[in-house]
């Protein structure tokens, strides 16, 4: 058998022992991994061909037990992390990795043995039958070389042919490959090598396109303050879905002769302009002229319409907000027993009843970029590339216009994800408690001091207590923190905060991992506590405005963990990623429940909103969830959940919520489908292009456009 059909047939091989390992019976796609086998295995035999016998059986070696990596790195890290491992994150987040990770790693390796035996049998088998001298590698010289080069081309031309037109699997998988890369569904539909070659080409191509440096904070920002607001073209309603109606009211003012019969007073009316400043439409298409994707903003965005302004504009207005991203939060850590002060925000100030925290590629560091620009992560890494951008509408920016000075905290590694270069350019002064082989004399000064520093995963409580004591008596300020004491994995072994806690959830009727899991997240509740103690204290409660987001769901857990956990069954792509929105004030006496479905992205322009802001709508991704549009949750895979439908890509399943005609829901999946690839490209386009740095030079600031 010649050797190009045996390294063709292990590869199949090990394609359908991943599949069926990892993803079961669900269906995948195979027109597109047949062509990249089919290219592997004929290049495979081409370079073998190069050798003399004894090389070609040593190259085959290596070949064939790099294959292998391939497959059990990926194998072990999907089932560790829910998400395949791209090349980018190799070189771009590994830093420390393996520090704060060979615990999950070691159990990954464990409990996916079987699977790595499977890869590793047919390279077995084939080494035995070489001892035994019963097969050979043999790839042929001569005419047969050339037979090679011809069928390797064909292969080429076929995978790329079928990838790019997609008209042999349907347009779906072709756009989900090229434009909307998806590293999960493209690996489930089309195989580990198919994900692997796109991974190759697209990404690694582009990997040191930008090296960020340390940020010059001197960014120039386009604050909403000075900008001139873009008349109102008519006036519009806004029906919130939200229970708590409040009606801004005004006295009587004046006196009136006692004879004469008063006039009415007319309501104050709410102000509902557009959230928009007014650019310079001209100049925006002239500097939007360097290619196709500023082209396509510039109309994009010359085209949107505004969120209007509501009834809760402008509610903070003056006020300090402390925003967390806490690691691996999700709504069934919240118990009354155990995590209380999660209990008591969670159930006050806003209540969010249909809250999403979608699953992005690189997990906390894309879920922090969700939380902080309100775009959606181009590829992996997305907050770190936006460290050589102007990230001129964040909350730091706009709190800084306004002389607050704005600290950022993570109770882990300064340089880890890169955030010592992101986290400044976003407007912040960054603080952690670990270097991360970062040089002493130049970063030194960016450390906080917390009890246990070395304890895996850190303390939230002990950050709390490090970090308060710097902006508390502040006349404003606005702090952010990535937590991380809710991070995987969930033991009492591994997970020092579970074990710190254990004492606490012994009692339950859990599984290990469901009790450690809820005794990690009281690490986070006692931190919250702390932090509202702190802000009594000092008179600044009610002044001081909380808001909680995760930057995931536990993917640490299995989905039958996750299920114990909540206490019933939950689909794969929709209900794994409904979490809770705490956003709290201590002085709102009742609580407003919010029913409109939203999600991670609408978080930046809501708060924007709240706090009174003039900032551009049109600038996000997201939308400010008490503004009059339409709820939408975008998933990775293009899935989407609106106020009148979900839909599942993956599962191919459209769940109504309104009732609608045929025609209707055509119309209306149609315009939500583009509504959705117009947000993806947005987000891409704003990232690749710099493109606030273009925007930001055609806003008309006293009537002219401002030239920075």
């Amino acid at each position: 058998m010649t050797a190009w059909l045996v390294y063709a047939g292990i590869l199949i091989y090990m394609e359908l022992v991943f599949h069926l390992g990892s993803y079961g019976f669900q269906g995948c796609n195979p027109i597109f991994t047949l062509g990249v086998i089919a290219l592997i295995s004929a290049l495979q035999a081409l370079i073998g061909s190069c050798f003399s016998e004894k090389g070609e059986k040593i190259a085959s070696r290596i070949m064939l037990w790099l294959q292998f990596i391939i497959f059990a790195v990926q194998a072990v890290y999907l089932h560790i992390f829910r998400q395949p491992l791209q090349l980018a994150a190799m070189f771009l987040g590994g830093q420390n990795a393996l520090t704060n990770y060979w615990r999950e790693a070691l159990l990954g390796v464990l409990q996916t043995t079987p699977l790595l035996v499977l890869f590793a049998l047919p390279i077995i088998v084939l080494e035995i039958l070489r001892k035994k001298k019963i097969w050979q590698p043999h790839s042929g010289r001569g005419i047969q070389r050339l037979r090679l080069i011809l069928f390797a081309w064909v292969a080429l031309v076929y995978s790329v042919c079928s990838i790019l037109i997609g008209g042999m699997t349907g347009a779906d998988y072709a756009e989900q490959y090229r434009e909307y890369y998806d590293p999960a569904t493209v690996m489930q539909e089309m195989g580990v090598l198919v994900m692997v070659q796109r991974d190759g080409i697209y990404e690694i191509s582009s990997l040191f396109d930008r090296i960020p440096k340390k940020p010059d904070n001197a960014v120039q920002v386009a604050a909403g303050a000075t900008v001139t607001e873009t008349p109102v073209p008519e006036e519009s309603s806004d029906e919130g879905n939200m229970t708590d109606d409040t009606t801004a009211g005004q006295e009587n003012e004046g006196a009136s002769e006692p004879e004469t019969t008063p006039e009415p007073v007319e309501e104050k009316q709410p102000d509902t302009s557009p959230h928009a400043f007014e650019l310079d439409l001209a100049k925006l298409a002239e500097l939007s002229q360097g290619g196709k994707e500023v082209k396509w903003l510039a109309e994009y965005i010359a085209g949107l319409t505004p969120t209007n302004r509501n009834e809760y504009t402008g509610m903070f207005e003056g006020y300090n907000l402390i925003f967390l991203t806490a690691e691996g939060f999700s709504t069934y850590a919240i118990r009354e027993d155990l995590t209380p002060t999660l209990y008591k925000l969670v159930n006050s100030g806003f209540v969010f009843n249909n809250y999403y925290v979608p699953l992005w590629q690189t997990s906390t560091s894309d879920g922090e970029y969700v939380n902080c620009t309100g775009l959606i992560p181009d590829g992996q890494f997305s907050m770190r590339k936006s460290a050589s951008n102007n990230m001129a509408y964040t909350l730091p920016r706009f709190f800084s216009a306004e002389g607050v000075y704005c600290r950022a905290y993570h109770n882990n590694t300064l340089s880890y994800y890169d955030r010592y270069l992101s986290h400044p350019n976003l407007g912040y002064d960054f603080k952690a408690i670990k270097l991360g082989g970062l040089s002493e004399a130049e970063w030194g000064s960016q450390l906080f001091t917390v009890e246990h520093p070395k304890a895996w995963p850190a303390s939230d409580y002990e950050m709390m207590q490090g970090t308060v004591g710097e902006y508390i008596n502040d006349d404003r300020f606005h702090v952010y923190y990535m937590t991380v004491s809710g991070h995987m994995n969930y033991n009492f072994k591994g997970n020092q905060m579970s074990a710190w806690n254990k004492d606490a959830v012994a009692d339950l009727d859990m599984t290990e991992n469901a009790r450690a899991y809820l005794a990690c997240n009281i690490e986070l509740d006692k931190a919250l506590q702390y932090l509202i103690e702190q802000l009594e204290q000092t008179g600044k409660l009610d002044n001081t405005v909380i808001c909680l987001s995760a930057d995931h769901y536990p993917y640490g857990m299995t989905q039958e963990q996750y299920e114990e956990l909540a206490g019933k069954d939950l689909s794969k792509d929709m209900d794994l990623y409904r979490n809770s929105l705490i956003l709290w004030n201590n002085a709102m006496e009742e609580p407003v429940y919010v029913d409109k479905v939203c999600c991670s992205i609408d978080i930046l322009p809501t708060l924007l909103n709240l706090f009174g802001f003039d900032y551009d709508s049109r600038m996000y991704a997201g939308r400010d969830i008490f503004s009059d549009q339409e709820g939408l949750v975008i998933f990775n895979d293009q899935s989407f959940v609106s106020d009148t439908v979900a839909y599942s890509k993956k599962q191919k399943t459209t769940t109504w919520k309104k009732e609608l005609t045929e025609d209707e829901q055509t119309a209306y999946m149609t315009a939500m489908k583009q509504e959705v690839r117009n947000r993806y490209l947005f987000s891409a386009y704003i990232l690749r292009n710099n493109y606030y740095d273009i925007v930001s030079q055609c806003v008309v600031q006293d009537g002219a456009a401002d030239a920075q």
